[in-house]
């Protein structure tokens, strides 16, 4: 059971471009009837294995800008702590419901996304591609001759910003944290979709590590008997993305995956609140 939900945690993070990871965290509640507690370990360890997979596939074709998911998966690690003592001291079910809440907003997003931008959403993790068109940023810009970030204070600290509050993301409710690096990078620098999904996998995949590595320094034991499982599933569902993408990643597929998200979180706040 574990292999078959980690497939479709792998299937639909490498099936799009950022939000995907997201679904992990539910599948693993509704499928093996755990709490949200016990899940997000779980899924964050699953998430950064194929993150760490997607980014060394995307490593020759895609432009990874290393530098800026290095400085996002420091000030990550920073606040991941912050984000796992939170959750600690939440009330489960307001966790549950926050985490409902997070998938709509994810969900409404993606759905803008294949609407307004469906090149875009053709744009997922299993095949990133080179560079191509670029739009423009306000803060951080491109160097004319190299094409490499302008390391201004200012760039850094909006990168900085936005790892750190993919860090706290992290600890707080067990997700990758794309949702929040892949549109916080497209605002704020002059990267392409590809160059952003790409770069977010090597964030994602070295912020979720160290919000694992937080979890264990707090004592927290996983049950790698389904722990093991599940990322091996989520290895092979990012290994078939990359099969299936040419062939249905687009704004159809997307806008699926979002109503699925949508009745997910539906199903998840209804449980809490009945």
């Amino acid at each position: 059971m574990s292999v078959l939900l980690g497939v479709v945690a792998g299937l639909v993070l490498g099936l799009t471009g950022a939000g995907g990871s997201i679904f992990a965290v539910p599948l693993l509640m509704l499928g093996l009837g755990w709490s949200l507690a016990e899940a997000a370990p779980v899924a964050l360890l699953a998430v950064c294995a194929a993150a760490a997979f997607g980014t060394v596939v995307a490593w020759n074709v895609a432009y990874v800008r290393y530098r800026a998911a290095i400085l996002m998966a420091l000030a990550g690690a920073c606040t991941a702590p912050l984000g796992l003592l939170a959750a600690q001291r939440l009330p489960a079910n307001t966790l549950s419901l926050l985490f409902a809440a997070v998938l709509a907003v994810v969900a409404l997003r993606m759905i803008l996304q294949a609407r307004r931008a469906p090149d875009e959403a053709r744009v997922v993790r299993a095949t990133v591609a080179g560079e191509g068109a670029e739009a423009g940023g306000p803060l951080c810009r491109l160097h004319a001759q190299t094409g490499r970030l302008m390391w201004t204070l200012p760039c850094g600290l909006l990168i900085s910003a936005i790892g750190a509050a993919t860090g706290f993301v992290s600890g707080l409710l067990g997700v990758g944290g794309g949702f929040v690096i892949v549109p916080s990078l497209r605002a704020a620098t002059p990267l392409s979709m590809h160059s952003a999904v790409a770069t977010s996998l090597l964030a994602i995949a070295l912020t979720s590590a160290a919000a694992v590595a937080g979890v264990l320094a707090l004592g927290r034991v996983l049950p790698w008997a389904a722990a093991l499982p599940f990322v091996v599933g989520a290895l092979l569902g990012m290994l078939a993305g990359r099969v299936l993408a040419p062939r249905i990643a687009g704004p159809a597929l997307q806008g699926g995956f979002a109503l699925a998200m949508l009745a997910t979180g539906a199903i998840m706040a209804m449980r809490v609140l009945r």
